[in-house]
């Protein structure tokens, strides 16, 4: 069967925030510009595509959006019905020990969210989505981008999208269809953390050369129904401290959202030490203290999901253009790992991104040397003060929980340096802070080593199989696997041997298995 091309003017790789912001601003752009020049663009044709089966469908995240961006892109958002859960009305900062919860008499700065919104980013991005078809924009869902497509000297021309009918020993079916070849005068991928798409990308042309390394978290969270409002709509708590020891990065939220629901989460830092620990077990220790516990007492979890987070900041993203695309969002690293908000700057960037394609179809020239103009629009944007005061956040806790809060708030009044004195802190890849069992005097991989005496009790924590459940999410039996291991063989013998294969533990999906095939 013959692989069918489709020519597009501009392709955007993902229906997140960035780019469907993106799309959206480009869409209105042009045709402000052919209503008003002598010289029009003509039609210009946008597309998105995306892997789940609608817009948002892909994303569950309960988040507190700074709404400078949203009011950037559509002034009128409010009245246009964008669906915002609740106006910020509260803010709590807690310390948790292992019983008691200490409130903090002052909230930090960067958490600090008065006048901020509460929202459902799938609903959010279902309703952009609508705006976007609304401008003209071509939405594509179902379609997941399986490869870029390269042209002389490695210029990006386009995307192919997956190949659908093959079954997990690769074998085509009855109903086997290729995928189709996008070809676009540019491409923006707006994947989300670690995109396939981007890393291959990134890796292919050194986009990340003379940068520090990407650091990443995962957040693992829950919604809970609530019997009454004791966590109201527009209240927001963080937390610090329990259960994370000293060297792990982490930290708690809860967001009171509409309808007596309650959004929670715990961040793990995916650079911690012990090789036992499990985010999904961590959150659901810290849902065993007992202010959180007593928060749910009643209550019931009604849905479940987790997110990577791309916490390196400003001096870990990399060069986001190069000939025929760009990068935006979570893809490039835009998040604001202090203030825990990256909505914001995410539709920033596709707004950014926008704007430099525009210019390029009207000069026809869609050069890296011309697409350089989005870094120039980035560094001359909100993005960059706001990215650079908190750019060596991260790098601080390497040394540990406390110097890293003593550390966060030299930079904090020293305009982002570390210690209040470096302009660039070092901070190493994520793997390379594990150590192996012995440093920890663990013997084999058995996790009840870290976790003794915690058990799920199926009404207030959960295992990863419930979870998952509850996360809604289905796939074929017979597809292709999409997760490929290099070298089975380090993980039978070394990374059994000296860390008890963590990939096991740190899926909040349960998706890596060791498997007996004697």
């Amino acid at each position: 069967m013959e692989r069918e091309s489709l020519e597009m003017d501009v392709v955007f790789v993902g229906a997140g925030p960035a780019n469907l912001s993106g799309a959206l601003h480009l869409a209105r752009l042009v045709a402000d510009h052919n209503e008003k020049n002598a010289n029009p663009l003509g039609e210009i044709q946008i597309a998105v595509i995306e892997k789940g089966a609608s817009v948002g469908s892909h994303i569950l995240s309960g988040a507190v959006m700074d709404p400078r961006g949203l009011a950037e892109l559509i002034p009128d958002f409010k009245e246009k019905g964008a669906p915002l859960e609740s106006e910020v009305k509260e803010d709590q900062f807690l310390y948790l020990t292992k019983k008691r919860a200490i409130r903090s008499p002052i909230n930090p700065p960067p958490l600090n969210n008065h006048g901020y919104y509460i929202v459902s980013l799938n609903r959010l991005t279902a309703w952009l989505g609508e705006q976007c078809e609304a401008a003209g924009v071509n939405i594509f869902p179902e379609f997941p981008g399986a490869e870029m497509i390269y042209g002389e000297n490695d210029r990006v021309v386009g995307v192919r999208t997956g190949d659908k009918g093959i079954d997990k020993e690769g074998k085509l079916k009855a109903n086997y269809e290729p995928g189709v070849d996008l070809l676009a005068k540019v491409t923006v991928l707006g994947e989300g953390v670690r995109g396939s798409l981007t890393k291959k990308l990134i890796q292919r042309l050194g986009l990340d050369e003379g940068r520090e390394p990407q650091v990443y978290s995962l957040g693992v969270k829950e919604l809970w129904e609530l019997p009454d409002d004791r966590h109201p709509a527009g209240r927001v708590t963080h937390t610090l401290g329990f259960p994370s020891d000293q060297w792990t990065y982490g930290g708690g939220w809860i967001y009171g959202m509409q309808n007596r629901v309650v959004n929670l989460g715990y961040v793990t830092g995916l650079d911690y030490r012990d090789p036992l620990i499990d985010p999904h077990a961590e959150f659901q220790r810290f849902k065993s203290h007992p202010f959180i516990a007593k928060l749910l007492k009643g209550g019931k979890m009604i849905r479940y999901g987790a997110k990577a987070i791309a916490a390196g900041g400003w001096h870990a993203m990399p060069q986001m253009y190069a000939d025929g695309v760009l990068i935006v969002g979570d893809s490039a690293g835009f998040l604001n790992a202090a203030r825990l908000k990256g909505i914001h700057s995410a539709i920033k960037s596709g707004m950014l991104a926008a704007e430099t394609i525009f210019e390029a179809l009207l000069a026809q020239d869609y050069s890296a040397g011309n697409l350089q103009a989005y870094e120039r629009r980035v560094k001359e944007s909100w993005i960059t003060p706001e990215l650079r005061r908190y750019r060596n956040f991260h790098a601080g806790f390497r040394h540990g929980r406390w110097l890293g809060m003593a550390n966060a708030g030299l930079q904090y009044i020293t305009g982002g340096r570390a210690w209040g004195i470096l302009d660039r802190d070092h901070q190493e890849a994520g793997h390379e802070a594990m150590q192996k069992l012995n440093a920890y005097g663990y013997r084999g991989d058995d996790v009840s080593q870290r976790y003794k005496d915690f058990r799920f009790d199926g009404e207030l924590t959960f295992n990863k199989v419930t979870d998952v459940y509850h996360a809604a999410v289905a796939h074929d039996e017979d597809q292709p696997a999409h997760l490929h291991v290099l070298d089975t063989n380090v993980c039978a013998t070394r990374c059994a041997e000296e860390y008890g294969n963590p990939c096991q533990r740190f899926c909040p999906a349960a998706v890596y298995e060791m498997v007996d095939v004697a």
